[in-house]
Formats: C-alpha cells, structure tokens, sequence
C-alpha cells in the first residue's frame, strides 16, 4: 500500500528503539473539513488511546494514519474495499470490525492484555451513555436531557467510590478510553446543537476529565472542536436539519479547559 496518499500524525512515540518491539499502524478518519487532520470518529479515538497508552509503555511502536473517507484514494479502496477506518495493521495483517479490533488489541497486541480489565459495574454505569446523547442531538427536548443528566450523575457518583483518578482506580484501562472521547463529544457537541452543558455540581466527573486533559493519550488522539460540530451537522443534515455556520473557515480549537467555576478540589 502506498503510504503516499495517507497522512501520517506525528505521534511523538512512532519511533522504536529496539527492532524487538512491533510496529502497530492504525488508520483512522481525517478531518470531514480538511480531509487531513484528526477526524471525530469515537471508535478511531478510543483505539488510538488504546494504543498510545501500549507505545507510551514501550511495549509498541505506533503509527497513526489518516484516510480522508470523502475522497478514499484508490490503493486504499483496492485494499480495504472502501472499509471506513480505524482499521489496524500488524505485520501486514489488517483487522477491520470494530470488536473484532478491540478483541485483537487484548489478545495480540504486546501489553493490551493489561488494558481490558473486568469490571462490570464500571461496565454498567457507562453503557449507552452514547445513545442518550444521540437522542438529545435528534429528538431534543428535556425528557432526553432528563436521560442524558441522569447517567452523567451515576457516573460521577461512580467515580466518587473509586480511589484513583480514572474509573477503576489510578490507571488508565479501556473504560477510560471508551468514555473519555465520549464525554468531549458530549461537551463539544451538546453546547453547539442543544445548549446542553454538564453540571458543574457533578465535581468527581469534571475532576476526572480535568486529569483526562492532562494526558498525551487524549489530547493526541482529541479531534478539534470544529471537527467534533461538523461530524454531527453532516448526520443532522441527513435527517432534514441545516446549519448556516460554517466550522470550515475556522481555525481549529480544543476544548480542554475547565469551567471557571468547576471546582476540582485543588488538583
């Protein structure tokens, strides 16, 4: 496959120091306005989490590619028979299904064991939460945001019984992952289309994010704003909305800030 026609991100731990580890590449959705950059793809996002956090322990060396979906160069359709991404690549094997991704980074991939820890009740607490934001960007109205509010609140209720910064204890594992991209979908997108805002009272849940934003796994992986608001004005134009804004003529920001009056209790 000719790499000419992707665009690699410098992801600060491409390079291996020793030809024991293996090189993981992961191809994911570019940018829906420059076709280049980070798309806001979840799936993409929590892989590359995955991965990074695996690289940052040495035990790979990973590559991230983007594709730009809109315009899929040919040697990439030939390939994967226009397959959206992320799809990952070791050793000129390519892995495509989403689950079946997952499964290969827990069983294949040096070190991903470790990440995919069983805890059903941290299982459970962030099930569906993606849905219940769907259905606020759909349907509107305050039952969904009722929804959206309470599973937000178990959440941070959840978080509040844990030790540690994350949601199982002080180390990252593939919940993290999965939420996290979640959250900033919600507090990107939610604002621009619903006027929607997560609770500054929910303190154990900004606390958490705020030591999310500190990491190099998110904010590497962390598609700009715009790409987050444009993602979801393509789909809500499919189902008849319009939006006269035009996230194209705008300079790439990341919300990763706290709210001025969040408190985080020092940290």
């Amino acid at each position: 496959m000719s790499e000419g026609n992707y665009d690699a991100i410098d992801s600060n731990i491409n390079d291996s120091e020793s030809p024991d580890i293996p090189e993981i590449e992961l191809i994911i959705r570019a940018s829906t306005i420059d076709g280049r950059r980070k798309g806001a793809c979840l799936f993409c996002q929590e892989y590359f989490m995955d991965l990074y956090l695996l690289a940052e322990l040495k035990t790979i060396s990973l590559k991230v590619t983007t594709v730009d979906m809109l315009k899929p160069p040919p040697d990439f359709r030939s390939n994967f028979d226009s397959t959206p991404p992320p799809i990952l690549i070791d050793n000129g094997q390519a892995i495509l299904d989403n689950e079946k991704i997952e499964r290969y980074i827990m069983k294949n991939v040096p070190g991903g064991y470790n990440l995919f820890i069983q805890d059903k009740e941290t299982a459970k607490v962030i099930e569906n939460l993606f849905s219940k934001f769907k259905l606020v960007l759909t349907r509107g109205g305050d039952p969904t945001k009722r929804a959206l509010l309470n599973q937000l609140s178990n959440i941070n209720d959840h978080l509040g019984t844990r030790p540690g910064r994350f949601l199982t204890g002080d180390t990252m594992c593939c919940f993290d992952c999965e939420l996290m991209p979640r959250l900033q979908h919600i507090r990107v997108a939610g604002k621009h289309f619903s006027d929607f805002e997560i609770p500054v009272d929910l303190t154990n849940l900004w606390q958490y994010m705020y030591h999310m934003y500190q990491l190099d796994a998110f904010t590497q992986s962390c598609p700009a704003d715009q790409d987050i608001i444009n993602h979801y004005k393509l789909q809500l134009q499919q189902l008849g909305h319009r939006s006269k804004k035009h996230e194209e003529l705008e300079t790439p920001t990341y919300t990763t800030s706290m709210p001025s009056n969040v408190n985080i209790n020092g940290d």
